[in-house]
């Protein structure tokens, strides 16, 4: 096991001693928990991302039990996102008049099959699904998977880009029943990622399946690149 740094044995410390907190105060505690370090001790130089996991009351080893969907959030996540699209005909010119970064068809498949990923989104629309399926092996571990349901095979690609561009972020329950996704910046302003958090929370509790029994939402933490988590009521 690699040996934890003294910045982040001092960061750990600092926030298990915070407890549990409302989410503003999460925000809050996060984006201040490098103050609290010794001078001698280097901050973080760049603009880390933050994340939220949230535990849920959910099996995920049972099919109508499985949570996930996609949102776009109010303030966007801070990144520019690479977007590909699979399309043909007089899609190709939708795709890329509404800001795709990369649309082809077989040509990107054979791209992919041989190691380029160099993307953060794929999107396909429905007639293309031929030329997609076979790429399941590569994109579906990495969560880059076009599909119907999170919105990524769809007719109305201009729509799907511009989405994406604007901040569009995809979760799905992992196997232990947590759901996990970025939520901006350490560089927003605390009111920024508390209405980014609350609008995902809010989209989260509205996916409850009915087939979950007793308490759905069982706790989160919030989280940086570069920082412990802190413990969040929900």
């Amino acid at each position: 096991m690699a040996r934890q740094s003294k910045r982040m044995k001092n960061l750990s410390r600092k926030a298990g001693e915070l407890g549990v907190l409302s989410v503003p105060e999460a925000v809050k505690a996060l984006k201040g928990l490098e103050d609290t370090l010794p001078k001698a001790i280097k901050r973080s130089k760049f603009d880390q991302t933050v994340e939220i996991a949230v535990r849920l009351g959910v099996d995920p080893r049972q099919a109508d039990q499985i949570v996930r969907g996609s949102i776009v959030l109010p303030h966007g996540i801070g990144k520019a996102q690479r977007v590909l699209v699979f399309a043909q005909g007089e899609k190709v010119a939708v795709a890329q008049a509404a800001g795709a970064d990369f649309v082809g068809g077989k040509e990107l498949a054979d791209k992919i099959k041989d190691g380029w990923l160099d993307f953060d989104v794929a999107i396909a629309t429905p007639d293309m699904m031929g030329v997609v399926g076979p790429l399941g092996r590569v994109l579906g571990p990495r969560g880059l998977m076009p599909s119907p349901r999170a919105g990524t095979v769809t007719q109305d690609v201009a729509n799907a880009v511009r989405e994406y561009k604007a901040g569009k972020v995809e979760f799905r329950v992992d196997n232990g029943s947590n759901v996990h996704c970025v939520v901006g910046k350490m560089s927003f302003d605390a009111t920024r990622l508390t209405e980014n958090i609350d609008a995902l929370l809010s989209f989260i509790r509205s996916l409850k399946p009915n087939a979950s029994k007793g308490v759905y939402l069982r706790g989160m933490v919030v989280s940086a690149t570069m920082m412990p988590s802190i413990s969040v009521a929900v």
